[in-house]
This record gives C-alpha cells, structure tokens and sequence, in this order.
C-alpha cells in the first residue's frame, strides 16, 4: 500500500484523487508505523521551505526517511525538502538530494512559475513510457538547482532539476497529480519500482 505523508503541506486531495484515477490503494498519514508498513511513500507538495521543514523536524520524519529503502517520491515542496538546503526561509534541509534549491531568476519571466512546460533530458524508469519533452503542469518559485542527482530538466529563465533521483529517493518539481496522463504514467511508474 502507498503512504502519502502528512506535514503541513497542502495539495493532498488532488494527489489523492489522482492515485484513485490509477487504481492505486492508499493511506494518508503522518503515523511512522504505517508508514513503515507502506511499499511506497510520497511526500506532497504546495508550502513554503522553512515552516515545512519545521513542522517535519517536530516529528520523526526525517529520522524515518534517511533510514527506509522503499521507494519515497517527493512532489514540488516535498522534494524541495528533500535536498541539502533551501534558498526559501534561507534552511538546510533533509539532505536526501545534494542539490540546492535556489529561486528562479531570468529575463522577462513570471515568477511564480505556474502552468504548463516541457520535462526534457529523461532518465531512469520513472520516466518509462513517457515522451522526452512531455508537458508537465509547474507551480513554483524555486527549483533545484542541476547535480550528479538530476534525472530530467526544465527551463524557465534558466534551466533547473524537475526530477531527481538518487538510490530509493525520487522527486518531481512539477505536479504530476495535475498533468494529465502522462503524470498519472509517472506515478504507476514510481508504484512499479
């Protein structure tokens, strides 16, 4: 069974009814028990840096992540977290990722970065059966920045990590509980791994 954990961030219903769309059973939860007893844990996204990791550090979330194998994908903040440190609230985080997350910045672009934009350069198999330059829907500010973990890329300003991967940890910059087919793909995809 899937566990989507529960820590203060927000978007919780829409990555549930996507999860259902798949067929997928699931529990919401911030219970370490049972997330022990999931195959497969995603950590939502929509918040801000600092008061996230702050609610997660008053719980024995972090202390659970860096010890579990199974699969954990987190999603727009939840993956933020996941990383060394975030530009946002100026906080070190899980340290799960190395990369750093830094705000957008370019010429002539909207920040937030809200809506549609192509995922390129794809790797490994979240990404299996899903097209190089496939649209993904995007709601941010900040992004990691690109490392030895990025398995897919996205420009807006600059170019920045929209997915990573390293060993049983995955993330994803945009939302795939709100694009479409090819992000319900991904999530069969990461309940497959």
């Amino acid at each position: 069974m899937l566990a989507i954990a529960q820590y203060g961030a927000g978007n919780i219903f829409s990555l549930c009814k996507a999860i259902e769309r798949i067929g997928a059973p699931y529990v919401v939860t911030s219970n370490i028990v049972e997330l022990e007893a999931a195959t497969h844990i995603i950590l939502p996204g929509v918040g801000e840096a600092a008061s996230v990791i702050k609610e997660i550090k008053s719980t024995d979330l972090i202390s659970f992540l860096k010890s579990t194998v199974k699969p954990v994908l987190g999603i727009c903040i939840g993956m933020q977290v996941m990383c060394s440190y975030s530009q946002e609230g100026d906080i070190d985080c899980m340290g799960l990722f190395p990369n750093k997350v830094e705000k957008l910045r370019g010429d002539n672009i909207k920040i937030p970065h809200m809506g549609w934009n192509r995922v390129s350069d794809l790797k490994g198999a979240l990404f299996n059966d899903i097209n190089n330059g496939e649209w993904f829907y995007f709601v941010h500010s900040y992004a990691p920045s690109l490392d030895s973990s990025t398995i897919a890329v996205t420009e807006h300003g600059g170019v920045f990590s929209s997915a990573l991967n390293y060993r049983n940890y995955y993330g994803t910059q945009f939302h795939p509980e709100k694009s479409g087919e090819a992000g319900e793909q991904l999530l069969r995809n990461f309940l497959a791994l």
